[in-house]
């Protein structure tokens, strides 16, 4: 019995000795530095309540030891009982995790690209968890719950995560709305491809009417407030966590172009995505626009339609951090023109312009408009927006049409949209009852549901 006994005992020093290294050198995700973390297996533990299921354990992620990873990454400040992602096998990992019941993506993701972009990337290395976010919050203090699985063959499980009932359809559609009204945007399609990672190969690029797909990839900065003059019959395109910052892509009497699942940051010039001059057809789709919050009043806007422009969609982007967003119309030759459609966008920590509108027609559905400090909607000069199941939450003043004694505009669809926390509007006008002509209901959700589906969708996706 005593061989046994000393056997068994050297036995339990190698493993541990073999345990300890290999946690050691799955610490280190492209050539980062080992974590020291709190072995606080017990918290985990206390978290969790056991009953027998066939479906996966679910945890949730206990946030009392909670610590910056830098950037916009957090990392957990226990142990998890499960090895995840590692030097030898970078996907490792079966972990989903969840932010209010709503799957955050991308896993595996590498701790530099949590750091610097977020937005629910995380990523369970060794036995811990970094993750970010859906919009780049601290998670200790948003509110919010965070929990996980790990793979399907558990035999215990916690409270199912908190989950919200979407519609039978959430499938991200194409084109819909105004860019697809009178003709259609097809951007370059059938034309060359071509990707950019220097300021000078886009600038490039993007020229002339000769259809063209041009890929962005990494991060293109400018010294200055350049304006990058877009063509016709283009299509600019993100790569995963590509970026464009101190520019403007400028869109004057040009027709047929494509934006899309690109991060575009603080622009100096009027606006990041400026459509001048009888532009039309003009599709901005899962964009991201964001500036340094900490020089509010030097920034253009987010977006700018204006001189007779029409026929633009922006659908699925995500503003935040900005004075003023989005400006549709300026003046009288604007009249019957600037039909714009805005849906499934996601607008937060924005003073202003959710948009502002001058003359136009704008129709507005499945918004998600949150934390305005001024007004989300304001409408000018005889202009109509149609709002189908927006979600406005903690706001100053959703809509008005009394801006500095300016000619009120129309709103239309009012009684659909839903209003949480808000102060109330300021509405001067008769409602209209005005609706768009093209197809859009079999894509509308109920307004109960837009801030999950906005908050999971929108932005930039990791795909091409």
């Amino acid at each position: 019995m005593e061989r046994k006994t000393k056997l068994f005992r050297k036995v339990a020093v190698v493993c541990m000795m073999l345990s300890v290294i290999l946690l050691w050198g799955s610490c280190q995700k492209t050539g980062e530095a080992p974590m020291q973390m709190q072995d606080s297996t017990a918290a985990q533990t206390a978290a969790l309540t056991t009953a027998t299921t066939a479906t996966p354990t679910v945890y949730t992620v206990n946030l009392s030891g909670l610590r910056s990873d830098g950037g916009y990454a957090y990392q957990i400040g226990y142990i998890l009982s499960v090895s995840g992602d590692s030097n030898t096998n970078e996907k490792a990992s079966t972990m989903r995790l969840y932010e209010n019941g709503v799957e955050l993506k991308p896993a595996h993701s590498y701790h530099s690209d949590i750091r610097q972009y977020g937005k629910g990337a995380f990523s369970h290395w060794g036995t811990s968890l970094y993750f970010s976010a859906s919009d780049n919050s601290n998670p200790k203090t948003n509110g919010r719950k965070y929990t996980y699985t790990l793979g399907t063959t558990s035999t215990s499980s916690s409270t199912a995560p908190v989950t919200t009932t979407l519609p039978a359809t959430t499938t991200v559609p194409g084109l819909i709305g105004y860019a697809m009204v009178n003709g259609t945007t097809t951007g370059g399609a059938g034309g060359k491809s071509i990707t950019v990672t220097t300021l000078e190969g886009l600038r490039s690029a993007v020229k002339g009417n000769t259809p063209k797909i041009v890929y962005i990839s990494g991060a293109i900065k400018s010294s200055g407030d350049d304006l990058i003059y877009v063509g016709s019959n283009t299509s600019i395109i993100g790569k995963p966590y590509a970026s464009v910052e101190g520019l403007t892509l400028f869109m004057e009497t040009v027709s047929n172009v494509i934006v899309q699942d690109l991060r575009l940051k603080n622009y100096v010039y009027d606006a990041g995505v400026m459509v001048k001059y009888q532009s039309h057809h003009i599709w901005v789709d899962h964009c991201e626009f964001s500036c340094d919050r900490s020089r509010w009043g030097y920034w253009g806007k987010d977006i700018a339609i204006t001189r007779e422009s029409d026929y633009v969609t922006v659908s699925y982007c995500k503003f935040h951090d900005n004075n003023l967003s989005v400006l549709i119309g300026v003046d009288s030759p604007d009249k019957g023109t600037l039909h714009v459609t805005m849906h499934h966008n996601y607008w937060y920590n924005i003073s202003e312009r959710e948009p502002a509108l001058v003359y136009g027609t704008v129709h507005l559905f499945n918004n998600y408009h949150l934390n305005n400090g001024s007004y989300s909607i304001g409408l000018r000069y005889g202009g109509i927006v149609r709002t189908d199941n927006d979600f406005f939450e903690n706001g100053h003043k959703p809509i008005t049409t009394n801006l500095d004694g300016e000619t009120p505009g129309y709103i239309s669809g009012l009684s659909t949209d839903i209003f949480k926390n808000c102060q109330p509007n300021d509405i001067t006008t008769a409602l209209s009852s005005w609706i768009p002509s093209y197809s859009y209901k079999q894509y509308l959700h109920a307004a109960k549901d837009v801030p999950a589906i906005v908050t999971a969708a929108t932005g930039p996706r990791a795909i091409h």
